[in-house]
């Protein structure tokens, strides 16, 4: 992912009025981003923690889309895998994540579900520059890039849902 501005993200919100992308909180460290390695940018926002937000190029073009997901943990023996990454994590580390639909169908308050690494953190798993709790990847005989190319095109339908 290419490195983007506030203003970019801004603007890139399709689910969520003008007036909410404004006053949604950023991360703090979008300098120290290491942007090669995102295929793209998932923060949780703190002042509410049923809240989370993805931002990423979609044919071209950055889209944004707003997330909300159930705060009530689960125990950590159970396991759950990641829709977009495959990863499985202990306890409440995967969470359904519900976005709006763009549109009126949103504003009617449609929306659609994935399951998600609660950390947004999956193109760093994929990549293997942050490790998941034991057993949190399966080895797999698809390359390091044919699962980024995997990572993407899953959040890609997933992204295209929202639309439809």
């Amino acid at each position: 992912m290419r490195a983007v501005s506030e203003q970019d993200i801004r603007a890139s919100f399709v689910n969520c009025s003008k007036g909410e992308a404004k006053r949604l909180p950023l991360p703090r460290d979008l300098d120290e981003r290491r942007w090669e390695d995102l295929d793209f940018l998932g923060w949780r926002d703190l002042s509410a923690p049923d809240r989370s937000y993805i931002v990423t190029e979609l044919r071209g073009e950055l889209t944004g889309i707003t997330l909300r997901f159930p705060s009530q943990q689960r125990g950590f023996l159970h396991r759950s895998m990641c829709s977009v990454c495959l990863t499985t994590h202990p306890g409440s580390g995967v969470s359904l994540m519900t976005a709006r639909k763009r549109g009126q169908a949103g504003r009617d308050g449609n929306s659609v579900g994935i399951y998600l690494c609660t950390d947004l953190d999956c193109s760093l798993y994929v990549r293997g520059r942050k490790s998941p709790a034991p057993g949190g990847r399966f080895e797999e005989s698809l390359t390091v890039e044919q699962q980024i190319e995997r990572t993407r095109g899953k959040l890609t339908a997933f992204l295209d849902l929202l639309a439809a």
